[in-house]
């Protein structure tokens, strides 16, 4: 959502905000929230929304709202002196060179980078060994003055001369797909749009590819341009409205199909799928444009990839092995009966793997830690790659006729570097890493595990400056997400240390719904059982008060996007454990949500509330109709933006209202609205800085860190 209305900042009494969080204060003088009661009766219950009205994001009297408390929000944050100094101090954090990790395409081998006054990373190719000189591909800070036109994605082709990447403005992921020659930087006059979440497979002679793309307005029914993700044919300079579809001729509208190369770059992929737990999976030649897809995997309750090693097929799947397994198949055989194991199912969960010098190099994650290993084709281990410390390796490629591993690791305290592992002689180099102003020995990260109201165990990393004490009066944050599949594994942020440096601690629960112990934890998180990943919250909130971390006076909790759902339940079903929150870019009428933006792609993880069945238990938990006037809420920064395309930010705007009228405390209410901003991505370093800042001046104002 875009508002064109121009919203105008102003300035609230500093006295309104000045008291110390910690002392007895009056209550905020939001700005006015008019009340439009509108009824609706799903399935015999009768249901009163009071800003139904606010959903409509082009209404004058919603943009005039925003406006209000947008001044009302900035008054809080201007009255706060340690603001100032939070913002230099993650300026320098910030501001470093950044460089990712390589991706090898035969001879040339791509990377990201971004020097410290840059908003948006660069994209660079190393051309003819991965420690050539570098040479500038692409760089987004060419795209707009302040930074806010991004780089969506990119896919070098086989050979890596040439690059489909997706640019889009504001956050919004609304990509238009672009092609650039990597020997001269020059775009070709290809320029085709719809391309949000692109998923995109070169031929091997660099002359076309397979894509993904969405309908234009006008092409669908009005709302409908968030489905239909199709997959097409693009010939190089051909126009693109004339495109061969591939897939999705009469197929549901939620229905979506992903491509990928077989490492040999002679087979195609594709992945269809209406869930997060499943999908189908086909394969066929790759330059077969006119021909059928093959069955691989077909109609199993399991997530299922492939790649090609020697004649076989080799299958990552989670069918009968909710951890993954690794098996070969002939091309063509469909019955899983006869799908062979080469690596069986292990203690930790196969998150990935890649054919590389003839062998099958597996990610895996162990208690939510990776673990890199290589294996012949037979599945005999060859060896493991010894990893910095406990934390996230990503980015895992190579050449499959090469012997060189590149992947990119990091944790909670140590910066994201890139290495290169060579198969062969068993060395591991580093390539790269980030310069920034800390000491990583200064840190310490500890895995906990609690018991959850169903005696479920769950694990929970803790965070802090070494030397911190543990009494009971550490202010602490903490954050989680439990949903479609993901895991919370350790990841370096840059601008927590502001937070760790004054004595405070960061805890994340890796809570049931992610993916940290395989299909089984998933599943234990969704639909009927999404309560689980609220009661595991709860429970590991509680644990930090018992264990001697922290205390409710104390104690925080951050999370976005599902997250964001996650911190609307802490809210209303434990709001005497959190003293503050932090609720991003979330989703919070869990009885609405499927009819905004993208979100019935969404329905297989939550259910609808169009089902009588999935509406019973969906009420019970949705954060918007749960609210109830005189509660004594703590904290809350609702943070949201107006281009998000993921979540609507009518979420943001409606609880924002309701809370505001509703709580029985003193302790603020406040809604963050970023304009030429959305779900996250694509945020330039000026706006991360700026948001961080106002994050903490908000945690430490409200839990009195000094």
């Amino acid at each position: 959502m875009i508002l064109k209305s121009r919203l105008v900042i102003a300035t609230l009494p500093i006295a309104l905000f000045a008291a110390s969080a910690l002392a007895d204060s009056a209550r905020p003088a939001y700005p006015e929230s008019a009340e439009k009661p509108v009824t609706d009766e799903l399935h015999g219950v009768k249901l009163v929304d009071r800003y139904r009205w606010l959903e409509d994001d082009k209404s004058p009297d919603v943009a005039q709202w925003v406006a209000k408390e947008t001044a009302f929000t900035r008054g809080y944050f201007d009255a706060l002196s340690d603001r100032k100094a939070l913002i230099a101090r993650l300026e320098t954090l910030y501001r470093v060179p950044t460089t990712s990790g390589l991706v090898a395409c035969e001879k040339r081998y791509f990377f990201t980078k971004r020097d410290p006054q840059q908003n948006q990373a660069a994209l660079f190719v190393r051309d003819g060994s991965f420690d050539a000189a570098p040479k500038l591909v692409l760089d987004p800070n060419t795209f707009s003055a302040d930074g806010t036109v991004a780089m969506d994605w990119y896919f070098p082709s086989p050979d890596g001369s040439r690059i489909a990447y997706g640019k889009s403005a504001g956050g919004s992921e609304n990509s238009t797909l672009y092609v650039v020659n990597t020997t001269d930087g020059k775009n070709l006059s290809d320029e085709i749009p719809g391309a949000k979440f692109c998923s995109l497979a070169w031929e091997p002679d660099n002359t076309g590819f397979y894509y993904t793309r969405y309908p234009l307005p006008g092409q669908v029914k009005a709302g409908d341009e968030n489905y239909y993700n199709h997959l097409y044919y693009h010939k190089l300079g051909n126009d693109w409205h004339k495109d061969m579809k591939i897939w999705g001729l009469n197929e549901p509208k939620e229905k979506r199909a992903g491509v990928d190369l077989s490492s040999d770059h002679k087979l195609l992929f594709m992945n269809v799928s209406l869930d997060w737990a499943k999908n189908d999976l086909f394969f066929r030649g790759i330059s077969d444009r006119m021909g059928k897809f093959t069955p691989i995997a077909v109609g199993l309750d399991a997530l299922t990839d492939a790649d090609a090693l020697g004649d076989k097929l080799i299958l990552r799947t989670n069918y009968r092995a909710p951890r993954y397994r690794i098996c070969a198949i002939t091309p063509g055989d469909t019955n899983p009966d006869n799908w062979k194991d080469i690596i069986p199912e292990q203690r930790g969960v196969i998150q990935g793997m890649s054919v590389i010098d003839g062998k099958i190099v597996v990610t895996m994650l162990e208690d939510v830690c990776s673990r890199i290993a290589i294996y012949d084709p037979n599945g005999k281990l060859l060896d493991d790659v010894k990893l910095p410390t406990l934390g996230a390796a990503s980015a895992v490629n190579g050449n499959a006729d090469g012997s060189n591993v590149f992947f990119a690791f990091e944790s909670f305290a140590f910066p994201p570097t890139s290495y290169c592992y060579d198969i062969k002689s068993k060395k591991i180099d580093q390539l790269a890493t980030i310069p920034i102003d800390i000491r990583p020995a200064d840190y310490e990260t500890k895995q906990v595990w609690f018991n959850s109201k169903d005696d479920t165990r769950v694990p929970m990393f803790l965070v802090f400056k070494k030397g911190t004490k543990m009494d009971g009066q550490r202010p602490t944050l903490l954050n989680g997400y439990g949903g479609f599949n993901v895991s919370s594994t350790p990841r370096f942020r840059n601008g927590l240390f502001p937070w760790l440096d004054k004595g405070c601690v960061y805890a994340v629960a890796n809570i049931r719904g992610g993916g940290e112990f395989g299909a089984q934890w998933h599943h234990a998180g969704r639909l009927e059982k999404k309560q689980n990943c609220f009661d595991d919250f709860i429970a590991a909130g509680k644990f930090l008060c018992s264990s001697g971390v922290t205390n409710p006076n104390k104690l925080a909790a951050i999370g976005g996007s599902n997250g964001g759902l996650l911190m609307g339940a802490m809210i209303t079903q434990a709001p005497d454990l959190f003293r503050a929150i932090i609720c991003a870019v979330p989703l919070l009428d869990m009885i609405r949500y499927q009819q905004f933006s993208m979100a019935r792609f969404w329905i297989q993880e939550y259910g609808s509330s169009e089902d009588a069945n999935q509406f019973a238990y969906i009420l019970k938990y949705s954060p918007y109709q749960n609210v109830k006037k005189g509660t004594k809420y703590p904290a809350v920064l609702i943070e949201t933006g107006d281009s998000d395309g993921r979540v609507d930010p009518c979420h943001a705007r409606k609880m924002a209202a309701l809370l505001q009228a509703d709580t029985g405390s003193d302790l603020p209410i406040l809604l963050r609205y970023e304009t030429k901003a959305g779900h996250g991505a694509g945020k330039p370093i000026s706006k991360i800085v700026e948001a961080q800042a106002d994050e903490w001046a908000f945690l430490m104002n409200e839990l009195g860190v000094k």
